[in-house]
């Protein structure tokens, strides 16, 4: 054996001698206490939410005559979701999305079309199996006959679109409702581009 090999022996061999602890002896006044703890999932509150499933939608024309024209289209899906427990719903709670519109406003200074020309007719998509949740009724223009009593109004003031009575009951669904848009205007409107703006509001 030659003198590097020597070497190297001796070198692993103190290594080893350092990398061994010398048994811990036990101290006989040592306690030892075991700490647990149980770490339960965050229990989030329940919503009552609105969703709607486009932010804008285009009216066309469709139906005139000499006398009216005629745009029509369709609201975006609008999906109420409730994911609340009994115990966080008021006691006779009810809830309704009711929904306005402004005036059409011309993009180059055209006079305006009141909102009083535009109205809808809901349609449920999905209710649940309760048959507590019912769409709104129809509501039709200023250029109409109303075919409810008083309801050739307009989307002017807030209109019904879906509801329930009884929230409690229908708790843990999602409920999902469209409408018709009808905008009918005197056959001598200005020609040109309009935009208004509807808004849907959620109320319990």
């Amino acid at each position: 054996m030659d003198n590097r090999t020597r070497l190297g022996v001796a070198v692993v061999g103190s290594m080893l001698i350092a990398a061994i602890p010398a048994p811990a002896l036990a101290d006989p006044n040592d306690a030892q206490v075991e700490v647990t703890v149980d770490i339960t999932e965050i229990e989030e509150p329940g919503i009552l939410a609105l969703t709607v499933a486009g932010t804008a939608t285009t009216l066309r024309e469709n139906g005139s005559d000499l006398l009216i024209r005629q745009f029509t289209g369709t609201l975006p899906r609008v999906t109420v979701t409730d994911t609340r427990t009994l115990t966080e719903i008021p006691a006779g709670a009810s809830w309704a999305v009711l929904g306005s519109s402004s005036d059409f406003t011309g993009t180059a200074g055209q006079t305006p079309i009141s909102a009083a020309h535009l109205g809808w007719k809901p349609r449920l998509v999905d209710g649940g199996d309760t048959g507590l949740v019912t769409e709104g009724e129809e509501v039709v223009t200023v250029l109409d006959g109303p075919t409810q009593p008083g309801n050739n109004v307009g989307l002017v003031d807030q209109e019904l679109l879906v509801s329930t009575y009884d929230a409690a009951e229908v708790t843990g669904g999602a409920y999902t409702v469209d409408a018709g848009l009808t905008l009918r205007t005197p056959a001598d409107v200005t020609a040109g581009s309009y935009r208004s703006t509807l808004t849907l509001s959620l109320f319990e």
